[in-house]
Order: structure tokens, then C-alpha cells, then sequence
């Protein structure tokens, strides 16, 4: 997730983000999200499209149990410690400037007994993808990871090398502009995509993406 700090005369109504603290309720544990805007920007606070996905994967359609799950542009880690709770053995990624605030949510929120299944990690789409499995995960998580486009090509390259023909790609996001758009036809070159959930109320999809074997595997 990019780190973008914003002018308090940007945020117009959401006031939300101004909050030092969000708290939230999945997996039968109370959540309390440290959040800092002023200094972080948008890797720094809880979007609708991650609440959106913990709210999805809390519904039980899929079961994380037991899985090895990466989650991109973590940001706060919510979703990432909601992947855990749910039983998963999760790496939350993000870039070197979020660690230590994702770093003090992961810890501050998984039980000790649970600390284990969760390991904070740096993460720049595109860069050092070698200390990173290929191929090892079964879901790779993202909420509101697609705005930028310039980034696009890096969070391909990071995708496919994660991924194996098997692997579940869930993308939480809100279709803002053209060029969100733009990256689901990227992506559709390497995976099959397809629209699982949309929640009306925050206009948020989720999408989920598996590797296309027909397309240069047969």
C-alpha cells in the first residue's frame, strides 16, 4: 500500500480516518486498530474494503483453517489479524515505512497463543519476490490495494510468483476509476476472474482470481 499522507482539508466527511483508534468485532474478538493519518496516509487507517473482506471470509464460505495465507498492502493489519483469528498461518506484508505501526496492531490484537501464526514482513511489489515461496500459498488477501496505476505491473509480477494453480486470490476494492477497471483486465490475462460478493452499502466488490491454466499451461 502506498504511503500518502493527505492535508486535513482533503478528508472531507470521513472523519473516521482522523480516529487514533477504530475498533471492530470478528472471530468473537474485540479488535482495536491503532490508526495514524497525519503521518502515514492511506497505509495507515481501516478502508471500508478491508472490513468488507474480514466480514466475507468471517462468513464461513471459505475456510481458512490451517492455511497458508500472504496478505498484500496490509496497511493497519486488520485483515490479516481477522485471517488469523479465523485459523489461518498468515504472512501480513507491506512496505518498510507501515511495519512498526502493523507490526504493534498484529501483536496488540492476536492472543500470545496465536502470535505465532502471524508473521509481520516487508513486502515492495516487484522487489526481492525471491525470500518470498513461489507458489506455497493458498489465499493471497488485498483490500483496497488497486489505485495506483503505476504500481500495477509490480503487483502482477508479485501475484504470479506467489501464486500456484491452486492458489485463491481475493481482491477487496472499490471501482473508483477507469484505470481500477484497467488492472482487472490485466489481471484476467493471468488468472480468471470473478466477481463473489459486492456489498451495496460501501460499494465494495470482492473479487476472486485463480491462475488461468488455458492460457499457456495446456
Amino acid at each position: 500500500m502506498a504511503l500518502i499522507p493527505y492535508d486535513d482539508a482533503a478528508l472531507g466527511g470521513m472523519q473516521k480516518l482522523h480516529k487514533s483508534f477504530s475498533t471492530y468485532c470478528f472471530a468473537n474478538h474485540t479488535i482495536q486498530i491503532q490508526q495514524k493519518w497525519k503521518q502515514l496516509g492511506v497505509a495507515a487507517v481501516v478502508w471500508d474494503a478491508a472490513v468488507v473482506l474480514c466480514t466475507f471470509l468471517e462468513m464461513g464460505g471459505i475456510d481458512l483453517q490451517g492455511r497458508l495465507v500472504i496478505e498484500l498492502g496490509a496497511g493497519t493489519g486488520l485483515l490479516g489479524i481477522v485471517a488469523t483469528l479465523l485459523g489461518a498461518h498468515v504472512t501480513i506484508t507491506d512496505r518498510k515505512a507501515a511495519l512498526a505501526l502493523l507490526e504493534s496492531n498484529v501483536r496488540a490484537n492476536l492472543p500470545v497463543d496465536l502470535q505465532p501464526r502471524a508473521a509481520v514482513k516487508e513486502l515492495t511489489w516487484g522487489q526481492n519476490l525471491a525470500s518470498f515461496s513461489s507458489g506455497t500459498y493458498d489465499f493471497v488477501l488485498g483490500a483496497d490495494i488497486v489505485y495506483l496505476e503505476e504500481t500495477f505491473g509490480d503487483l502482477l509480477q508479485t501475484l504470479d510468483h506467489l501464486c500456484s494453480d491452486k492458489t485463491v486470490i481475493l481482491l477487496s476494492c472499490r471501482l473508483r476509476y477507469e484505470r481500477d477497471q484497467k488492472f482487472l483486465k490485466m489481471l484476467n490475462e493471468l488468472f480468471s476472474v470473478h466477481e463473489v460478493h459486492y456489498d451495496p452499502s460501501n460499494d465494495v466488490h470482492i473479487f476472486k482470481a485463480q491462475r488461468n491454466v488455458q492460457k499457456g499451461d495446456l
